[in-house]
């Protein structure tokens, strides 16, 4: 009897690299391992979409649509390039209006994708019909999504065989048009007897030819169990990844689910000895990034968080970024309770990021003082129905700190009345900035905000981590070290990472310089001799500083932009400047009444807990 052809998808370039790296590689790097894995007869694969389209102008100067047109290039013109989808949310951690989600699939059908795979984290099916018909619209093939996770010990709710039963027939229901169905499992802890109730159920509800692919990750360590389970309960297709980019908190790695399945009645054909070859190439062209040790390893804690493997390094590497990684096993110790009491929406971005940012802010702050903005537009309603009610205490306490009321309008609705949402006022951005009107410029300003417009303008700012090769200096030195230093005056914050020095958020990649080299570096600045001058005359500062009161930063972050100059007269909770930690801005209130004395910081400069960014007199 001949074996079933098992299908997979390869999830090394997109899933692999934001569960591995935190979403930032540069498209250079990769392309050689593109290129070996099409050699080995890959023609399946994960191109783009999630963090990997907001990443690479946050982290990688790079514009993602360029990313989708050289994978395109590299992969061949008969490839199935599939993107990821957010539903309403797109490619993004917020909701967008109509004209942007059609924009979305517009500009992914244009920079040649294939298939939109399109979820909602809250299993909310009225965020798929539109974004979903949109795909369709486009051109594209649309593969629906139900989302699946296993809930926190001693937690009941929603996900379980049935939930996700009833979520598929709203989906039919919906009459919402799809070219396959995927139960996506991102946080890796559906345990695997639920994976295939689930599965057989869907077969039992779809038609015969439907066309079912499972999704799951390695965290909690039962992913190939899993595979195993949706394959022998009738799955077409799963995902899996190649090394470095496998296993840990990624997808299963090809070998090792050719080599489970292995005298069983599936296959993968696949020519194994192709794939060894190509996993080399890959491993070569990734040997000088930084890859986490909490990424190639299974978390025995994960079903108590759940943090998904594609967010988890994502974190990770922004808890590095702000120099507190070390308070990283309190925030998933915290994430249960988050949990539980935000109506139990699927832990997969974005609502897996709203997670982690309350169990951030309970952490930072103490428990429940601070509503992550995002978190508490959640269980108030703002993203959809969640799958059972949220704790009427924590919705209490949302609505008071964001003054927002608890609604049940579709976020489309919401969004589309929405004056700073949509297509005019992200065009408005790009002109008042004098800069090019491109569809592809409106979708990357209404997507990325701020740092996409930074990005237009040529200040993003790179944030990638590489192994850097010691040399004899470096050898004695520090890993890395952070300085906050004054020059005339002014606050700057310099940090030493190996080879990289970040001044004020901007990295320069530097090297020990010889002595003749400094010496004649030395003599081309020598400024002439000058005049003597006359004394200056003293500027008055706005305030004296000896009566100027502190601005401190309440949590480490990087400064997004400033809001007021020197001279200013605020008012007490007047924002003074942005700033952004963990994906989430946050003003920075004025603490008194009075005039701005002095601004310590610059935009794009990191800052470090309890740091003075300014003073009002």
């Amino acid at each position: 009897m001949a074996k079933k052809k098992i299908d997979f998808m390869c999830t090394a370039f997109r899933d692999g690299f934001q569960s591995a790296y935190g979403a930032r590689v540069q498209t250079p790097d990769f392309l050689p391992a593109l290129e070996a894995a099409r050699d080995a007869g890959i023609s399946y694969f994960e191109a783009g979409g999630g963090a990997r389209f907001q990443s690479l102008y946050f982290y990688c100067q790079e514009d993602a649509f360029d990313m989708m047109d050289a994978f395109r290039e590299t992969a061949g013109p008969d490839a199935n390039l599939q993107t990821l989808a957010r539903g309403v949310n797109v490619v993004g951690l917020e909701s967008q209006s109509s004209d942007i989600i059609k924009l979305h699939a517009e500009m992914f059908k244009k920079h040649g994708m294939t298939t939109i795979r399109n979820f909602d984290a809250l299993n909310d099916v009225n965020n798929l019909i539109y974004s979903g018909q949109c795909i369709v619209d486009a051109g594209l093939k649309h593969q629906v999504v139900v989302t699946m996770m296993e809930l926190p010990p001693g937690c009941t709710g929603a996900h379980d065989a049935a939930f996700y039963a009833k979520t598929l027939q709203d989906i039919l229901d919906a009459q919402i048009p799809f070219d396959a169905v995927c139960f996506k499992d991102a946080s890796g802890t559906a345990v695997p007897s639920k994976v295939y109730e689930t599965i057989k159920q869907a077969r039992k509800m779809l038609p015969s030819d439907a066309y079912i692919h499972f999704h799951t990750h390695e965290t909690t360590g039962v992913s190939v169990l899993a595979y195993q389970a949706a394959i022998d309960a009738g799955a077409d297709a799963i995902d899996l990844s190649l090394a470095p980019c496998s296993g840990g908190t990624c997808q299963p790695d090809v070998i090792v689910m050719w080599h489970a399945l292995r005298g069983t009645d599936y296959t993968l054909d696949v020519d194994i000895e192709k794939i060894r070859g190509a996993e080399e190439v890959f491993k070569d062209c990734m040997k000088d990034y930084f890859l986490p040790p909490e990424a190639i390893a299974v978390e025995p804690l994960i079903p108590w968080s759940p943090m998904p493997g594609g967010a988890l390094t994502a974190n990770t590497q922004m808890l590095r970024d702000n120099g507190i990684m070390d308070r990283y096993p309190e925030m998933i110790k915290a994430m249960s309770d988050v949990v539980r009491r935000g109506g139990y929406g699927t832990s997969v971005t974005p609502v897996s990021q709203f997670y982690f940012q309350q169990a951030f802010n309970n952490v930072m702050f103490g428990p429940w003082e601070k509503i992550a903005e995002p978190y508490g537009k959640m269980v108030l309603g703002y993203f959809g129905k969640t799958p059972v009610p949220p704790d009427p205490e924590i919705v209490a306490l949302a609505s008071k700190q964001l003054e927002l009321e608890p609604t049940t309008r579709s976020p489309i609705e919401m969004n589309d009345e929405d004056p700073t949402k949509g297509v005019a006022p992200a065009r408005k951005t790009l002109e008042d900035n004098n800069l090019p009107t491109t569809d592809e410029n409106i979708f990357i300003v209404a997507a990325c905000k701020d740092k996409g417009l930074a990005f237009l303008q040529g200040k993003a700012q790179l944030g990638i981590r590489k192994i850097e090769p010691e040399t004899p200096a470096a050898a004695s030195a520090p890993a890395s070290s952070e300085l906050h230093l004054k020059v005339d005056g002014k606050a700057h914050t310099v940090r030493v990472d190996g080879g990289t020095v970040t001044v004020n958020g901007r990295a320069y990649q530097v090297e020990e310089a010889s002595a003749n080299e400094v010496s004649a570096a030395a003599a081309a600045s020598e400024p002439a001799p000058a005049p003597k001058p006359a004394a200056p005359t003293p500027q008055p500062a706005a305030a004296p500083a000896a009566n100027a009161t502190p601005v401190k930063a309440q949590m480490p972050g990087v400064v997004l932009k400033t809001l007021v100059n020197v001279g200013d007269k605020v008012t007490h909770g007047q924002a003074l400047m942005t700033l952004e930690a963990m994906k989430m801005e946050m003003p920075v209130p004025s603490p008194c009444d009075g005039v701005v004395a002095e601004i310590n910081i610059t935009q794009g400069e990191h800052v470090s807990n309890g740091q003075q960014l300014a003073s009002i007199g």
